[in-house]
Formats: structure tokens, C-alpha cells, sequence
């Protein structure tokens, strides 16, 4: 029918026209639609293989096999890598999954693990002593994220505790970082740091000193601790005791506790709120 002839029609024979053919083409997308959704579920566009690289020291193949392959769902065809991502992500100490899609009908998978920098422990608001961390840890990774896992499978007994407030993590680790080189010169370790809600810092040596490093900005904290560090040997070898505690909470200098003595050393005390 050409144009004229479809022009003469009425317009209700003309409207029924323009919708027979929308729905016509409406049924023949949905077949099609329906029909692709069939072949890709086809058993023949199942994986055959999954091939697992990257860090795989944490888990075994049958870990895997049992945490991570039951929240993996279509074919080779139709499944959705993010989710696929997210269900290996899922697994304890796997920090980071890549997957990609290899012909014929394989599926590679790239695993970056956790590696456990330090033990966490979040401190509530307000709470300004170690006493008042919450119990229950977590481990902080190299990069300073926070993550869940079994603690008995941490190889490394000496790993520090950071306790701070929540979402402190990574600025923890940096400044537990920063702190160590001096702590190391004292043939110390600073086993556990702690950061108050109002932000004042307090490290705790392998030997049990406590050494209260105040506020401030990181490099202002750091440099504050290694003057401490640089002059402290000469305090406990001049009174031949070992160092109990510490307060750098002064403008000019600092109080120490040593086993059996106690001194000041010059300087006017700055505020001691925490």
C-alpha cells in the first residue's frame, strides 16, 4: 500500500495499524530476548575450568571451592564478573579479585591477599585509656585497611595494636611506622599505640613503658618523639634505671618515671588535656 492509499485511511484504521505493528515488533524483541537467555544458559557455554593465580597462600583450592564458588552464578556467557568479584572478595584474607573471561569456556581469577600489619581495636567516643578499646580485634593490612579474619592464622606474634578511633586505622599505621625508627635506636618496639578521641597519641614499648606523645600533626608528633629518643639514654644511664613512663606534654621538655626515680626535665608544662 503506498503512501496515498495508507493517507486515505481513516485515522482509527490507521492508529490500529501503527499498533498491530508495535506490538508485533514487541513480541518478536521478547522472542529474541528469551531465546538469547536460553542459548547462553546452554550447558555447553558452561565453565569448564576456573584458574586461580596470583596469592593463594592463605587459601587452598578447597577453600575456595567451598566459600566462593557457591556465589558464583551464569556461564561463561552470561555471568556477571562483578559479582563474580565480589563472591571470591568474599573469602577471608582476600583483599582484592580479578576476573576475566578466557576462551574456550575458562574462567581466570587474580587474588591479592591481605598481608596483616598490625592488630585493631576501635576505640568508642570519648573513651581516652587502652582499658576502654573495645575488646573484640580486627586485623589493619598493609595498606591500612581494616579487615575480618581468624587471628589464629597470624604467623606474626609481634604484630603491634593500633587502637584509635574508627576510620583512624590508616593514619595509625603511618604514624606506628614513622615513630618505630626511633623506638628501634632505644632497642625498643612500640607494641601498642593508641589515639584518644581528642587526638592525643600514647605509645606503649615492648618493655611495658608508656610514653604519652600528646596532640599534634604527624611530623610535629614524630619530631617530638625523637628528641625524646635522642636524649632519653643519657637520663637512664645517668640514674642507671630503666625507663617506667613518659610525659611529652611540654613545651620545652619532658617528665619521665624511671624504675626507683622520679625527675622533670626543664621546661614550662604545657596543657596536660587530652
Amino acid at each position: 500500500m503506498n503512501s496515498a492509499a495508507t493517507a486515505a485511511l481513516p485515522p482509527d484504521v490507521r492508529l490500529m495499524n501503527a499498533v498491530s505493528a508495535l506490538l508485533v515488533a514487541a513480541l518478536l524483541a521478547t522472542a529474541a530476548w528469551g531465546f538469547i537467555r536460553w542459548v547462553v544458559r546452554l550447558p555447553v557455554f558452561n565453565f569448564r575450568a576456573i584458574q586461580v593465580e596470583g596469592d593463594v597462600s592463605r587459601n587452598s583450592v578447597a577453600s575456595l571451592r567451598a566459600n566462593a564458588l557457591p556465589r558464583l552464578h551464569g556461564s561463561f556467557l552470561s555471568m556477571n564478573l562483578r559479582d563474580g568479584r565480589a563472591a571470591f572478595e568474599a573469602v577471608p584474607w582476600v583483599r582484592q579479585a580479578q576476573l576475566q573471561r578466557v576462551w574456550p569456556m575458562r574462567l581466570k581469577v587474580n587474588l591479592q591477599e591481605h598481608r596483616a600489619a598490625a592488630y585493631w581495636e576501635v576505640r568508642t567516643d570519648g573513651a581516652d585509656s587502652a582499658t576502654e578499646a573495645t575488646a573484640e580485634r580486627a586485623l589493619v593490612n598493609s595498606f591500612g585497611e581494616v579487615f575480618q579474619a581468624n587471628l589464629g592464622d597470624v604467623e606474626d606474634e609481634n604484630l603491634p595494636v593500633l587502637a584509635g578511633p574508627a576510620h583512624a586505622a590508616a593514619d595509625m599505621l603511618q604514624m606506628w611506622q614513622a615513630l618505630s625508627p626511633a623506638a628501634e635506636k632505644l632497642g625498643e618496639s612500640i607494641e601498642r599505640l593508641d589515639l584518644s578521641g581528642r587526638g592525643s597519641w600514647r605509645a606503649t614499648f615492648g618493655s611495658g613503658a608508656v610514653v604519652e606523645l600528646g596532640r599534634g600533626a604527624g611530623p610535629e608528633v614524630v619530631e617530638r618523639f625523637g628528641r625524646f629518643a635522642h636524649s632519653i639514654t643519657q637520663v637512664t644511664a645517668q640514674y642507671r634505671s630503666p625507663l617506667l613512663s613518659a610525659d611529652l606534654r611540654h613545651a620545652d621538655g619532658y617528665a619521665v618515671k624511671l624504675r626507683g626515680v622520679t625527675t622533670q626535665m626543664p621546661g614550662k608544662p604545657a596543657n596536660r588535656k587530652r
